[in-house]
């Protein structure tokens, strides 16, 4: 077992038992021991990407040794491996090579491949033991903690889906250094938006070492991924499966979803959806009294990210596309709103001629002076 001090290793307790989390430079090298006990004797089924594996599948090697047999499973990159389709499809493939009860899967990849192996996992055989390996920066800090899976339908992301929290959460930050630009600029959106609602200090520190995130630099990244995965893990002790404060989380999620599924899940990577939904959500908020300076630091952190432009879509069909995603309740749509800087309310119901105003407002003009 490594002690390496760059890695940061952090319990997430659930009502299901513990999951571990190892987030830093080296985290696989020293959760490799942990996982080749968790293997040892039993068939493996690795969910993973074509690019994922070949960039990255023989850091594998010495784990999956320990394994009885390895299956590797390639899915498409992104939302289009996401559907129920796919979902049967892999079940089928385990089912003919010998998947039982006791096997394993590793879902190895971004928060797509995440979500979608968590999912199989879940429910083949009523449930396998599963452990996410995330590839990319956004799934590090955010997509792989905290057991939410799902695969999507055309009318709405994240539609289909269960709580199936994994054994354990490896994220080796060594592997962001094949991440490109945008791919890092979308990760962390997540990250932003959990610390301007939950962490003051961390927000400041993403603020003061943006270029150098931006940049890929890997120093910045191993401090500020176990940071911000840390953030959630709390959340997710004290709120496992979304019945009060984790709702914080969905924070620009509302929008973004819709977003999202309005672009045929094209066009937009989900975190700059998020951001989108973010800089909508601070419209809401303002007239909810959040103070002008915070918003203010999040709108110009949120520009730097720099997101595309958004898709040309009505705000009927937004409006429409959220009230059907999956965090929609009978009373309606409960929204997440920053009150300050450190502080939020989830659950907040907007009215619907105010909700189509400022939406038509912002898709005309969604970063307005």
């Amino acid at each position: 077992m490594s002690d390496e001090p760059a890695v940061e290793r952090l319990p997430l307790r659930h009502p299901r038992g513990v999951t571990h989390l190892v987030h830093g430079e080296g985290a696989l090298l020293a959760a490799s021991d942990e996982l080749a006990e968790w293997l040892a004797g039993r068939r493996a089924f690795v969910v993973t990407t074509p690019v994922v594996w070949r960039l990255h599948g023989g850091d594998l090697a010495a784990p999956l040794a320990a394994a009885a047999g390895v299956e590797v499973l390639e899915v498409a990159e992104g939302e289009a491996a996401k559907s129920l389709d796919e979902a049967q499809r892999l079940w089928r493939r385990m089912l003919e090579a010998g998947g039982k009860r006791d096997s394993r899967l590793l879902a190895f990849g971004g928060g797509s491949v995440g979500d979608l192996g968590g999912f199989v996992a879940g429910a083949f055989l009523r449930g396998i033991a599963c452990a996410q390996l995330p590839t990319t920066l956004l799934a590090q800090v955010d997509a792989a903690i905290g057991g939410k899976t799902a695969v999507d339908l055309p009318e709405a992301k994240n539609s289909v889906g269960l709580f199936h929290h994994p054994f354990a959460v490896v994220a080796d930050t060594r592997w962001l250094a094949t991440l490109d630009e945008r791919q890092r600029r979308a990760g962390l959106v997540e990250a932003v938006k959990m610390a301007f609602l939950l962490d003051p200090p961390l927000f400041g520190a993403i603020e003061a070492t943006l270029p150098a995130l931006l940049d890929g630099d890997a120093a910045a990244l191993a401090e500020t991924v176990p940071a911000a995965a840390a953030i959630k893990a709390r959340v997710v002790e004290r709120d496992p499966e979304e019945s009060g404060e984790r709702a914080l989380l969905n924070f620009g999620h509302t929008l973004g979803h819709a977003l999202e599924a309005a672009s045929g899940y094209e066009g937009l990577l989900h975190g700059e959806a998020v951001a989108w939904g973010m800089l909508f959500a601070l419209r809401l908020a303002a007239r909810r009294g959040l103070a002008a300076a915070p918003a203010a630091r999040l709108a110009a952190v949120l520009g730097a990210l720099a997101p595309p432009p958004l898709p040309a879509i009505s705000a009927e069909d937004l409006v429409a596309r959220m009230g059907r995603d999956k965090k929609a309740r009978e009373g309606g749509i409960g929204w997440v709103l920053p009150q300050e800087l450190g502080r939020g309310r989830w659950g907040v119901k907007i009215p619907a001629d105010e909700l189509k105003a400022e939406l038509e407002a912002f898709l005309a003009d969604p970063i307005p002076g």
